[in-house]
Protein backbone atom coordinates (compact mmCIF):
# COMPACT_ATOMS: atom_id res chain seq x y z
CA UNK A 1 0.00 0.00 0.00
CA UNK A 2 1.39 3.37 -1.05
CA UNK A 3 1.91 5.91 1.65
CA UNK A 4 0.01 9.18 1.19
CA UNK A 5 1.85 11.87 -0.68
CA UNK A 6 3.34 14.39 1.80
CA UNK A 7 2.14 17.97 1.70
CA UNK A 8 4.71 20.37 0.28
CA UNK A 9 6.37 22.78 2.69
CA UNK A 10 4.92 25.78 0.82
CA UNK A 11 1.37 24.35 0.87
CA UNK A 12 1.69 23.57 4.58
CA UNK A 13 2.88 27.14 5.24
CA UNK A 14 0.02 28.68 3.28
CA UNK A 15 -2.46 26.47 5.09
CA UNK A 16 -1.16 27.42 8.50
CA UNK A 17 -3.42 29.73 10.48
CA UNK A 18 -0.39 31.54 11.88
CA UNK A 19 1.29 32.11 8.52
CA UNK A 20 -0.58 35.31 7.62
CA UNK A 21 0.22 36.89 10.98
CA UNK A 22 3.88 35.87 10.75
CA UNK A 23 4.17 37.26 7.24
CA UNK A 24 2.62 40.55 8.36
CA UNK A 25 5.09 40.76 11.27
CA UNK A 26 7.97 40.08 8.88
CA UNK A 27 6.82 42.74 6.39
CA UNK A 28 6.55 45.35 9.17
CA UNK A 29 10.00 44.45 10.51
CA UNK A 30 11.49 44.62 7.00
CA UNK A 31 9.93 48.05 6.43
CA UNK A 32 11.53 49.35 9.63
CA UNK A 33 14.92 47.92 8.61
CA UNK A 34 14.74 49.39 5.10
CA UNK A 35 13.52 52.80 6.35
CA UNK A 36 16.58 53.00 8.62
CA UNK A 37 19.18 51.75 6.14
CA UNK A 38 20.99 53.20 3.11
CA UNK A 39 17.99 51.99 1.06
CA UNK A 40 15.69 54.51 2.79
CA UNK A 41 15.81 57.26 0.09
CA UNK A 42 14.83 54.73 -2.60
CA UNK A 43 12.11 53.27 -0.38
CA UNK A 44 10.41 56.63 0.28
CA UNK A 45 10.94 57.84 -3.31
CA UNK A 46 9.30 54.70 -4.72
CA UNK A 47 6.26 55.09 -2.47
CA UNK A 48 5.77 58.73 -3.51
CA UNK A 49 6.27 58.03 -7.25
CA UNK A 50 3.14 58.50 -9.36
CA UNK A 51 1.67 55.72 -11.48
CA UNK A 52 -1.06 57.43 -13.47
CA UNK A 53 -3.38 59.56 -11.31
CA UNK A 54 -2.17 58.21 -7.94
CA UNK A 55 1.13 57.68 -6.17
CA UNK A 56 2.24 54.12 -5.44
CA UNK A 57 1.35 54.61 -1.77
CA UNK A 58 -2.15 55.76 -2.72
CA UNK A 59 -2.63 52.79 -5.05
CA UNK A 60 -1.76 50.53 -2.11
CA UNK A 61 -3.86 52.36 0.50
CA UNK A 62 -6.85 53.19 -1.71
CA UNK A 63 -6.72 50.39 -4.27
CA UNK A 64 -5.21 47.23 -2.82
CA UNK A 65 -6.80 47.90 0.57
CA UNK A 66 -10.22 48.01 -1.10
CA UNK A 67 -9.70 44.27 -1.66
CA UNK A 68 -8.94 43.85 2.04
CA UNK A 69 -12.14 45.72 2.93
CA UNK A 70 -14.06 43.63 0.40
CA UNK A 71 -12.93 40.53 2.30
CA UNK A 72 -13.83 42.19 5.62
CA UNK A 73 -17.31 42.94 4.27
CA UNK A 74 -17.76 39.36 3.02
CA UNK A 75 -16.74 37.97 6.43
CA UNK A 76 -19.10 40.34 8.26
CA UNK A 77 -22.05 39.39 6.03
CA UNK A 78 -21.34 35.65 6.24
CA UNK A 79 -20.93 35.64 10.00
CA UNK A 80 -24.09 37.70 10.55
CA UNK A 81 -26.28 35.63 8.20
CA UNK A 82 -24.75 32.16 8.34
CA UNK A 83 -21.97 32.00 10.91
CA UNK A 84 -20.88 32.66 14.48
CA UNK A 85 -22.99 35.83 14.76
CA UNK A 86 -26.16 34.35 13.27
CA UNK A 87 -28.30 34.67 16.42
CA UNK A 88 -28.59 37.43 19.02
CA UNK A 89 -27.28 35.23 21.87
CA UNK A 90 -24.15 34.61 19.73
CA UNK A 91 -23.69 38.35 19.26
CA UNK A 92 -24.16 39.60 22.81
CA UNK A 93 -20.77 38.88 24.44
CA UNK A 94 -18.45 39.61 21.46
CA UNK A 95 -20.63 42.57 20.48
CA UNK A 96 -20.46 44.22 23.90
CA UNK A 97 -16.75 43.38 24.17
CA UNK A 98 -16.11 44.96 20.75
CA UNK A 99 -17.93 48.14 21.78
CA UNK A 100 -15.93 48.29 25.02
CA UNK A 101 -12.77 47.56 23.05
CA UNK A 102 -13.43 50.54 20.79
CA UNK A 103 -14.59 52.96 23.50
CA UNK A 104 -11.76 52.23 25.99
CA UNK A 105 -8.84 53.06 23.67
CA UNK A 106 -10.63 56.12 22.27
CA UNK A 107 -11.19 57.48 25.79
CA UNK A 108 -7.56 56.87 26.76
CA UNK A 109 -6.36 58.64 23.59
CA UNK A 110 -8.69 61.59 24.21
CA UNK A 111 -7.56 61.83 27.84
CA UNK A 112 -3.89 62.05 26.74
CA UNK A 113 -4.62 64.51 23.91
CA UNK A 114 -7.25 66.60 25.70
CA UNK A 115 -5.10 69.76 25.71
CA UNK A 116 -3.80 69.19 22.18
CA UNK A 117 -6.80 70.02 19.96
CA UNK A 118 -4.82 69.51 16.75
CA UNK A 119 -4.30 65.81 17.52
CA UNK A 120 -7.75 64.88 18.87
CA UNK A 121 -8.70 63.88 15.32
CA UNK A 122 -6.73 60.66 15.88
CA UNK A 123 -9.10 59.37 18.61
CA UNK A 124 -10.10 56.31 16.54
CA UNK A 125 -6.54 55.13 15.76
CA UNK A 126 -6.21 52.72 18.72
CA UNK A 127 -9.83 51.54 18.50
CA UNK A 128 -9.24 48.72 15.98
CA UNK A 129 -7.91 45.16 16.39
CA UNK A 130 -5.70 43.43 13.81
CA UNK A 131 -7.27 39.99 13.42
CA UNK A 132 -4.36 38.52 11.41
CA UNK A 133 -1.83 39.36 14.13
CA UNK A 134 -4.07 38.30 17.02
CA UNK A 135 -5.10 34.97 15.50
CA UNK A 136 -1.50 34.37 14.44
CA UNK A 137 -0.41 34.61 18.08
CA UNK A 138 -3.24 32.27 19.15
CA UNK A 139 -2.24 29.76 16.48
CA UNK A 140 1.34 29.77 17.77
CA UNK A 141 0.03 29.00 21.28
CA UNK A 142 -1.84 25.96 19.92
CA UNK A 143 -4.02 23.91 22.27
CA UNK A 144 -3.22 26.07 25.31
CA UNK A 145 -6.10 28.32 24.21
CA UNK A 146 -9.63 26.81 24.11
CA UNK A 147 -11.43 26.81 20.75
CA UNK A 148 -14.22 28.85 22.37
CA UNK A 149 -11.80 31.75 22.92
CA UNK A 150 -10.59 31.63 19.31
CA UNK A 151 -14.22 31.78 18.16
CA UNK A 152 -14.86 34.64 20.62
CA UNK A 153 -11.83 36.62 19.38
CA UNK A 154 -12.80 36.08 15.73
CA UNK A 155 -16.38 37.26 16.35
CA UNK A 156 -15.16 40.25 18.38
CA UNK A 157 -12.69 41.25 15.65
CA UNK A 158 -15.37 41.01 12.93
CA UNK A 159 -17.68 43.34 14.88
CA UNK A 160 -14.65 45.55 15.58
CA UNK A 161 -13.96 45.71 11.81
CA UNK A 162 -17.58 46.72 11.20
CA UNK A 163 -17.17 49.52 13.75
CA UNK A 164 -13.95 50.67 12.04
CA UNK A 165 -15.72 50.79 8.67
CA UNK A 166 -18.52 52.94 10.15
CA UNK A 167 -15.96 55.24 11.82
CA UNK A 168 -14.07 55.73 8.55
CA UNK A 169 -17.29 56.49 6.65
CA UNK A 170 -18.60 58.96 9.25
CA UNK A 171 -15.50 60.72 10.57
CA UNK A 172 -12.74 60.46 7.95
CA UNK A 173 -14.54 61.55 4.81
CA UNK A 174 -13.38 64.69 3.01
CA UNK A 175 -15.28 67.19 0.85
CA UNK A 176 -18.06 65.41 -1.01
CA UNK A 177 -18.77 65.50 -4.75
CA UNK A 178 -22.52 65.09 -5.25
CA UNK A 179 -22.27 63.93 -8.92
CA UNK A 180 -19.77 61.21 -7.97
CA UNK A 181 -21.87 60.20 -4.96
CA UNK A 182 -24.86 59.92 -7.29
CA UNK A 183 -22.84 57.71 -9.64
CA UNK A 184 -21.84 55.49 -6.72
CA UNK A 185 -25.46 55.31 -5.54
CA UNK A 186 -26.71 54.28 -8.99
CA UNK A 187 -23.98 51.63 -9.30
CA UNK A 188 -24.85 50.28 -5.85
CA UNK A 189 -28.54 50.17 -6.81
CA UNK A 190 -27.69 48.10 -9.91
CA UNK A 191 -25.63 45.72 -7.74
CA UNK A 192 -28.55 45.31 -5.34
CA UNK A 193 -30.81 44.71 -8.37
CA UNK A 194 -28.52 41.91 -9.57
CA UNK A 195 -28.73 40.32 -6.12
CA UNK A 196 -32.54 40.58 -6.04
CA UNK A 197 -32.76 39.15 -9.56
CA UNK A 198 -30.90 36.04 -8.40
CA UNK A 199 -27.75 36.58 -10.49
CA UNK A 200 -25.06 34.26 -9.09
CA UNK A 201 -22.22 34.83 -11.55
CA UNK A 202 -19.48 36.85 -9.88
CA UNK A 203 -18.15 38.64 -12.98
CA UNK A 204 -20.99 41.25 -13.25
CA UNK A 205 -20.61 42.10 -9.55
CA UNK A 206 -16.83 42.48 -9.83
CA UNK A 207 -16.98 44.64 -12.97
CA UNK A 208 -19.55 46.93 -11.39
CA UNK A 209 -17.43 46.86 -8.21
CA UNK A 210 -14.55 48.48 -10.12
CA UNK A 211 -16.92 51.22 -11.32
CA UNK A 212 -18.21 51.67 -7.75
CA UNK A 213 -14.60 52.03 -6.53
CA UNK A 214 -13.88 54.79 -9.12
CA UNK A 215 -17.01 56.74 -8.19
CA UNK A 216 -16.28 56.36 -4.47
CA UNK A 217 -12.63 57.44 -4.92
CA UNK A 218 -13.73 60.63 -6.68
CA UNK A 219 -16.68 61.30 -4.35
CA UNK A 220 -14.65 62.21 -1.25
CA UNK A 221 -15.71 59.09 0.68
CA UNK A 222 -12.68 56.88 1.26
CA UNK A 223 -12.38 54.44 -1.65
CA UNK A 224 -12.05 51.36 0.56
CA UNK A 225 -15.72 51.76 1.60
CA UNK A 226 -16.56 50.60 -1.94
CA UNK A 227 -15.16 47.18 -1.03
CA UNK A 228 -17.54 46.84 1.91
CA UNK A 229 -20.55 48.05 -0.10
CA UNK A 230 -19.77 45.58 -2.88
CA UNK A 231 -19.46 42.75 -0.34
CA UNK A 232 -22.93 43.42 1.04
CA UNK A 233 -24.46 42.85 -2.41
CA UNK A 234 -22.74 39.49 -3.10
CA UNK A 235 -25.38 36.69 -2.84
CA UNK A 236 -25.15 34.21 0.02
CA UNK A 237 -27.17 31.03 0.15
CA UNK A 238 -27.50 29.86 3.77
CA UNK A 239 -25.70 26.57 4.25
CA UNK A 240 -28.64 24.79 5.96
CA UNK A 241 -26.64 23.39 8.85
CA UNK A 242 -23.40 22.81 6.91
CA UNK A 243 -20.31 24.66 8.10
CA UNK A 244 -19.77 26.03 4.61
CA UNK A 245 -21.48 26.04 1.22
CA UNK A 246 -18.80 26.17 -1.48
CA UNK A 247 -21.41 26.90 -4.16
CA UNK A 248 -22.57 30.24 -2.75
CA UNK A 249 -21.13 33.22 -4.66
CA UNK A 250 -20.07 34.85 -1.39
CA UNK A 251 -18.19 31.76 -0.23
CA UNK A 252 -16.49 31.36 -3.62
CA UNK A 253 -15.32 34.96 -3.63
CA UNK A 254 -14.25 34.86 0.02
CA UNK A 255 -12.22 31.68 -0.45
CA UNK A 256 -10.66 33.00 -3.66
CA UNK A 257 -9.80 36.39 -2.15
CA UNK A 258 -8.54 35.30 1.27
CA UNK A 259 -5.06 34.04 0.28
CA UNK A 260 -4.46 37.12 -1.90
CA UNK A 261 -5.48 39.43 0.95
CA UNK A 262 -3.60 37.56 3.69
CA UNK A 263 -0.39 36.80 1.77
CA UNK A 264 -0.13 39.77 -0.62
CA UNK A 265 -2.38 42.78 0.09
CA UNK A 266 -1.91 43.09 3.86
CA UNK A 267 1.88 42.38 3.83
CA UNK A 268 2.35 44.97 1.04
CA UNK A 269 0.31 47.46 3.07
CA UNK A 270 2.44 46.68 6.13
CA UNK A 271 5.67 47.09 4.19
CA UNK A 272 4.52 50.38 2.65
CA UNK A 273 3.23 51.95 5.86
CA UNK A 274 5.28 50.59 8.77
CA UNK A 275 8.51 52.12 7.51
CA UNK A 276 9.38 55.05 9.73
CA UNK A 277 12.83 56.54 10.13
CA UNK A 278 14.01 56.32 13.73
CA UNK A 279 16.88 58.75 13.18
CA UNK A 280 14.90 61.69 14.58
CA UNK A 281 13.21 59.74 17.35
CA UNK A 282 14.01 61.01 20.83
CA UNK A 283 12.75 60.06 24.27
CA UNK A 284 10.68 63.25 24.14
CA UNK A 285 8.92 62.05 20.97
CA UNK A 286 7.85 58.88 22.79
CA UNK A 287 6.01 61.13 25.24
CA UNK A 288 4.33 63.26 22.57
CA UNK A 289 0.52 63.18 22.84
CA UNK A 290 -0.08 61.16 19.64
CA UNK A 291 2.60 58.53 20.34
CA UNK A 292 1.57 58.15 23.97
CA UNK A 293 -2.17 58.27 23.24
CA UNK A 294 -1.97 55.56 20.57
CA UNK A 295 0.39 53.29 22.53
CA UNK A 296 -1.57 53.57 25.79
CA UNK A 297 -4.88 53.34 23.95
CA UNK A 298 -3.91 50.01 22.39
CA UNK A 299 -2.19 48.53 25.43
CA UNK A 300 -4.22 49.92 28.33
CA UNK A 301 -7.51 51.03 26.77
CA UNK A 302 -8.12 47.77 24.91
CA UNK A 303 -7.55 45.48 27.88
CA UNK A 304 -9.73 47.62 30.15
CA UNK A 305 -12.47 48.00 27.54
CA UNK A 306 -12.65 44.35 26.47
CA UNK A 307 -12.02 42.62 29.80
CA UNK A 308 -14.13 45.11 31.77
CA UNK A 309 -17.19 44.72 29.54
CA UNK A 310 -16.88 40.91 29.42
CA UNK A 311 -16.58 40.69 33.22
CA UNK A 312 -19.53 43.04 33.74
CA UNK A 313 -21.73 41.31 31.14
CA UNK A 314 -21.10 37.86 32.64
CA UNK A 315 -21.51 39.05 36.23
CA UNK A 316 -24.84 40.70 35.36
CA UNK A 317 -26.06 37.45 33.81
CA UNK A 318 -26.53 38.75 30.26
CA UNK A 319 -24.11 36.18 28.78
CA UNK A 320 -21.95 33.21 29.77
CA UNK A 321 -18.19 33.04 29.82
CA UNK A 322 -16.74 31.16 26.80
CA UNK A 323 -16.64 27.41 27.51
CA UNK A 324 -13.50 26.01 29.24
CA UNK A 325 -12.05 29.52 29.54
CA UNK A 326 -10.82 31.00 32.82
CA UNK A 327 -10.72 34.71 33.61
CA UNK A 328 -6.94 34.81 33.21
CA UNK A 329 -7.29 33.43 29.67
CA UNK A 330 -9.99 36.00 28.88
CA UNK A 331 -7.61 38.68 30.18
CA UNK A 332 -4.92 37.34 27.82
CA UNK A 333 -7.35 37.59 24.88
CA UNK A 334 -8.22 41.15 25.94
CA UNK A 335 -4.52 42.02 25.77
CA UNK A 336 -4.20 40.51 22.28
CA UNK A 337 -7.05 42.78 21.17
CA UNK A 338 -4.55 45.62 21.65
CA UNK A 339 -2.67 44.49 18.54
CA UNK A 340 -4.01 47.16 16.22
CA UNK A 341 -1.44 47.11 13.45
CA UNK A 342 -3.17 47.14 10.02
CA UNK A 343 -6.39 49.00 10.77
CA UNK A 344 -4.77 51.38 13.28
CA UNK A 345 -2.11 52.41 10.77
CA UNK A 346 -4.81 52.81 8.13
CA UNK A 347 -6.98 55.08 10.29
CA UNK A 348 -3.87 57.03 11.34
CA UNK A 349 -3.06 57.78 7.71
CA UNK A 350 -6.61 59.10 7.23
CA UNK A 351 -6.58 61.14 10.45
CA UNK A 352 -3.23 62.86 9.81
CA UNK A 353 -3.03 62.86 6.02
CA UNK A 354 -0.37 65.31 4.84
CA UNK A 355 1.17 65.65 8.33
CA UNK A 356 4.40 63.60 8.20
CA UNK A 357 5.43 64.30 11.80
CA UNK A 358 2.09 63.12 13.22
CA UNK A 359 2.05 60.13 10.84
CA UNK A 360 5.47 59.11 12.18
CA UNK A 361 4.29 59.48 15.79
CA UNK A 362 1.22 57.38 14.94
CA UNK A 363 3.35 54.60 13.49
CA UNK A 364 5.67 54.53 16.50
CA UNK A 365 2.70 54.49 18.88
CA UNK A 366 1.03 51.66 16.94
CA UNK A 367 4.24 49.61 16.93
CA UNK A 368 4.88 50.11 20.66
CA UNK A 369 1.28 49.47 21.71
CA UNK A 370 0.85 46.45 19.44
CA UNK A 371 4.15 44.81 20.42
CA UNK A 372 3.49 45.35 24.15
CA UNK A 373 -0.03 43.90 23.81
CA UNK A 374 1.23 40.93 21.82
CA UNK A 375 4.08 40.12 24.22
CA UNK A 376 2.08 40.43 27.44
CA UNK A 377 -0.99 38.73 25.96
CA UNK A 378 1.04 35.73 24.83
CA UNK A 379 2.77 35.53 28.24
CA UNK A 380 -0.54 35.62 30.14
CA UNK A 381 -2.03 32.91 27.93
CA UNK A 382 1.08 30.75 28.36
CA UNK A 383 0.91 31.04 32.15
CA UNK A 384 -2.88 30.81 32.48
CA UNK A 385 -4.20 27.48 33.82
CA UNK A 386 -6.96 25.88 31.74
CA UNK A 387 -10.26 26.10 33.62
CA UNK A 388 -13.75 24.98 32.79
CA UNK A 389 -16.26 27.80 32.75
CA UNK A 390 -18.87 27.75 35.48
Amino acid sequence: MTSPRPTSALRAFLGNEAAAGLLLMASAALALIVANSPLAPGYFAALSAYLGPLSLLHWINDGLMALFFLLVGLEIKRELLDGRLRTWPDRILPGIAALGGMAGPALVYVAVNWHSLGTLRGWAIPAATDIAFALGVLALLGSRVPISLKVFLTALAIIDDLGAVVIIALFYTGGLSLPMLAGAAVTLAVLIGLNRAGVTRLSPYLMLGVLLWVFTLKSGVHATIAGVLLALTIPLRPSAGKPDDPHSPLHRLEHGLHPWSAFLVVPIFGFANAGVSLSGVSPQMLLDPVTLGVALGLWLGKQIGVFGTVWLTVRMGFAQRPAQAGWMQIYGISLLCGIGFTMSLFIGLLAFAGMPALEAETKIGVLIGSLASMALGALVLLLAPARRAN
